[in-house]
């Protein structure tokens, strides 16, 4: 007898369905086909002992599955569930009616019970767009699919109950979620505040200008001048994600299986690799590519501490995903597209020793160590940074006052308030929604200069020998400065204010 049933592969960020085809005659032999990988090839060991334990078992006859599109790779042990009803239904041990109606998935233990499956968002989203009735997934994964509106979603804990579901017609429980209550419940924010920060008045303000316009930015300074708690501190003043960016964060994020009890993320990614990541974890890829740090920091903040002591090239593949926001993994047969749009905040040392520049302390380092220390970051990534800050430490008298500095509740007010002019101003463009994003077209009609401004940053542009990009990147800071203001226009405190955050482009950083 053959028997239909369908599961769903996640290639990227999106899902396609797979159907199984699962076919029992006379014979002996369990052949299964359509570019299965090893945790699929193995299923047939969990199903023959899960059904065992449950009152079930493979028959012993010629089994034939077949996973189409046959030319489509499949991989991981999400298919377990599909398979082994499958099975049963072509063998006739239960009865099956309307098995075309739902998407089944899951991966079996032993005894029967069901462990959790990656990617049940984007499964969930195909399924609703393919005309299926339910979707039935283990429980852990039910509130992640549950966010995808117009499907039936059934969290199952043992292959029993959906045996009796399909067999005995016994109820299975509905997951449902409110979808907007479920992202306004989850919407609170980061436990660090600006507020515990003692001093660094510059910074906060270098930080708040790089929030209000999603600019990247890098901090230098030597070693306990409070880099990492700054950037820590970045998403508490960051804007409330809307519930079209925790969509798309939670689909990236239930691709590697990292979305927790709460379905729905609403909080703002921010991750914080090793320096000894590698590209591939970096950016993405694998034989079975997977998104890497730069895509599970979409719609957030990737924080990369002491940037000199990552590799060159790990550096360097991310030029490309800073200018386009995405990241496209090709191999020989298929291409996936990752989303990687992100705030990028770095921190280095400015020397080897850490105390370059610092009027209290030697430096240690030859001028060859410098060069060599610094040289691992290229102009070209140098040039991708929009704000480059010198921390310096800070006093004792400030750091033993009792007093609180401005909460992040307040600076988030007045970013929030410069993103919303943003949003106004690029309401026509589906790609560009902050200043960061602006492209040469948007920067020449929104950052219009008077003649003393344009004066003012020829002369810095002069002297400090800044590329094209640079002026770009001089040019959007600026805008956001004077959305800070509420002003319509760009001026020259604004121009003069931004070419300060350049700090790596003056005479004695770079050589």
């Amino acid at each position: 007898m053959l028997v239909k049933i369908y599961g769903s592969a996640v290639f990227g960020v999106e899902a396609t369905t797979i159907t199984v085809e699962v076919n029992v005659d006379k014979g002996i032999g369990y052949h299964l086909v359509g570019l299965p990988d090893n945790a699929i090839k193995e299923s047939n060991y969990r199903i023959a002992a899960a059904l065992q334990n449950n009152g079930y078992k493979i028959p012993g006859k010629k089994i034939t599955i077949n996973m189409a599109p046959a030319d489509l790779r499949k991989e991981g042990s999400a298919y377990d569930l599909s398979l082994a009803i499958g099975i049963l239904a072509a063998s006739k041990q239960i009865q099956a009616e309307n098995l075309e109606r739902y998407l089944i998935m899951g991966e079996l233990s032993l005894d029967g019970s069901l462990q959790p499956i990656k990617g049940a968002l984007p499964i969930a989203v195909k399924a609703r767009a393919e005309g299926f009735k339910g979707f039935i997934l283990p429980s852990q994964n039910a509130k992640e699919a549950a966010i995808v509106n117009d499907l039936e979603v059934y969290g199952v804990d043992n292959i029993k109950q959906v045996i009796n579901y399909f067999d005995k017609g016994e109820t299975l429980e509905q997951t449902i979620i409110d979808t907007r209550k479920e992202f306004e419940k989850n919407l609170n924010y980061p436990e660090f505040d600006f507020a515990d920060v003692k001093g660094q008045e510059g910074i906060k303000r270098c930080m708040e200008i790089a929030a209000a316009g999603g600019h990247n930015i890098i901090l230098i300074g030597p070693p306990g001048a409070g880099k990492t708690m700054l950037a820590k501190r970045l998403p508490s003043i960051l804007p409330p994600m809307t519930l079209h960016e925790a969509l798309e964060t939670t689909k990236i994020h239930s691709v590697v299986g990292r979305v927790k009890d709460t379905g729905l993320m609403a909080q703002r990614p921010f991750r914080s690799p090793h320096h000894t990541i590698s590209n591939v974890a970096l950016v993405g890829g694998g034989s079975y590519p997977q998104p890497g740090e730069i895509s599970l920091s979409h719609n957030g903040v990737l924080f990369l501490d002491e940037l000199p002591e990552f590799k060159r090239e790990v550096l360097e593949v991310m030029r490309q995903p800073l200018e386009d926001r995405e990241v496209t993994i090709s191999r020989a047969k298929f291409t996936v597209t990752y989303p990687s749009s992100f705030m990028l905040v770095a921190s280095m040392n400015p020397s080897p020793g850490g105390y370059f520049n610092d009027p209290n302390a030697p430096v240690t380092s030859s001028p060859a160590e410098m060069q060599r220390y610094l040289g691992k970051i290229s102009g070209p990534l140098l040039d991708r940074i929009d704000i480059h800050i010198e921390v310096t430490p800070v006093p004792f008298d400030k750091l033993s006052d009792d007093r609180k500095g401005e909460t992040s509740v307040a600076i988030r007010k007045r970013v929030t308030k410069a993103r919303e002019l943003q949003t106004q101003r690029f309401a026509d463009s589906d790609v560009v929604h902050y200043n960061a994003q602006m492209n040469t077209k948007q920067i020449r009609k929104f950052c219009v200069l008077d003649d003393a401004s344009k004066t003012l940053l020829k002369t810095a542009m002069e002297r400090l020998n800044l590329s094209a990009r640079a002026y770009d990147r001089i040019l959007k800071v600026s805008r956001t400065i004077a959305d800070l203001e509420g002003a319509e226009t760009v001026k020259g405190e604004h121009i003069s204010e931004a070419i300060q955050y350049r700090s790596l482009d003056r005479e004695g950083w770079l050589g």
